[in-house]
C-alpha cells in the first residue's frame, strides 16, 4: 500500500464479489464523520478496482444519505449494465447493514474525436508566486495546498468589498501526490460550503449530492502529475436552507478536467 495518507484513506479490501471493507481516516475527519471528497474517491476507488470495469470514469453521482461513523464499513460496487463502450454502476456504502452513502458511475471506453473547450481558465497569477495557507479548521485541510487567490472561507473581506460565494484557489495534494480519477475526485470538493463566504462566519452545512463531470483523460492527468489545479468555486442561490455549488478544475496549461454540481443544505 502506498504511503500516502490519500491512498491509505481510499484502500479497499475485496471481501466477494462486488463486496469491499475500508476504514474511515482521522486524516480526513470533517465536522460529522469523514471528508466528502475522501468519501466520493472511496467509492469511485471501488470501481477502478472492480475486475469487471470498463474505460474510465465520466461521471460519478454522490448521495450523502447519512452520517459515515468513524471505524470499518462496507461497499458494494455493482456493474448495472455494460455495453461496448460504456459501463453503469451502482455504489452502496454500509455501516451496520445500513447504506450511509450511495452513488451512481458512469465509465465508458474514449475515443479521439472533436475536442472545443468554450470555457476557459480565470486570470490567477502562478501557484508559485502564492503562499500556502493553513486551513487547518479540521483534519481534512491538512492534506491539501492551498493557494488562495481570492475568496478565503470565514475571512473577513474588506468594507468596500461586495459580498460573493466565488473563490478561486490552486490547489494539490500535500504531501505531494501524482494526480489521478480517485484523487480528483476528492479535490472537486475540497471548496468549503458558500454559504460561509456570505456570512463569514462557521454555519453548520453540508453536501447532500454531488455530481463530478470528468473531462480529463489519463493523458491529460499524467501530464499534470504532481502539479496544481485551478480551482472556482461559486453558488448561484442560496435559499429556503439550500443552496447549489458550480466548481471547475483546470490543468496549469488552462485545461478544464472537472466540473461538478452540489446541493448543500445550511442550517439557518
Amino acid at each position: 500500500m502506498s504511503s500516502h495518507l490519500f491512498d491509505q484513506a481510499i484502500a479497499l479490501t475485496p471481501l466477494a464479489p462486488n463486496l469491499y471493507r475500508g476504514e474511515t481516516s482521522e486524516a480526513f475527519e470533517n465536522m460529522v464523520g469523514p471528508f466528502g471528497g475522501s468519501t466520493a474517491a472511496t467509492l469511485l476507488n471501488a470501481v477502478l478496482l472492480h475486475p469487471q470495469r470498463l474505460g474510465d470514469p465520466v461521471s460519478l453521482t454522490v448521495n450523502f444519505a447519512g452520517p459515515v461513523a468513524a471505524g470499518e464499513f462496507e461497499i458494494e460496487a455493482t456493474p448495472l449494465r455494460t455495453n461496448r463502450s460504456t459501463q453503469h454502476w451502482l455504489i452502496l456504502q454500509k455501516q451496520n447493514g445500513e447504506v450511509v452513502t450511495s452513488a451512481t458511475a458512469f465509465f465508458a471506453n474514449r475515443r479521439e474525436t472533436l475536442t472545443e473547450q468554450p470555457l476557459g481558465p480565470p486570470a490567477a497569477p502562478a501557484p508559485q508566486t502564492l503562499q500556502r495557507i493553513d486551513l487547518s479548521i479540521r483534519n481534512w485541510f491538512r492534506q491539501y495546498d492551498f493557494r488562495f487567490v481570492h475568496g478565503i472561507p470565514l475571512m473577513r473581506r474588506p468594507a468596500d468589498q461586495p459580498a460573493d460565494t466565488e473563490s478561486l484557489l490552486w490547489v494539490r495534494d500535500f504531501p505531494e501526490r501524482a494526480l489521478d480519477y480517485a484523487s480528483l475526485t476528492a479535490l472537486g470538493d475540497v471548496f468549503a460550503p458558500r454559504i460561509f463566504m456570505l456570512r463569514e462566519t462557521f454555519t453548520p452545512s453540508g453536501t447532500v449530492s454531488m455530481t463530478h463531470y470528468f473531462h480529463a483523460t489519463r493523458d491529460e492527468l499524467e501530464k499534470v502529475g504532481t502539479g496544481f489545479v485551478l480551482g472556482q468555486a461559486r453558488a448561484s442561490r442560496l435559499h429556503a436552507n439550500y443552496s447549489d455549488q458550480v466548481a471547475h478544475l483546470w490543468s496549469e496549461d488552462g485545461v478544464l478536467l472537472l466540473t461538478s454540481t452540489q446541493s448543500v443544505y445550511f442550517k439557518e
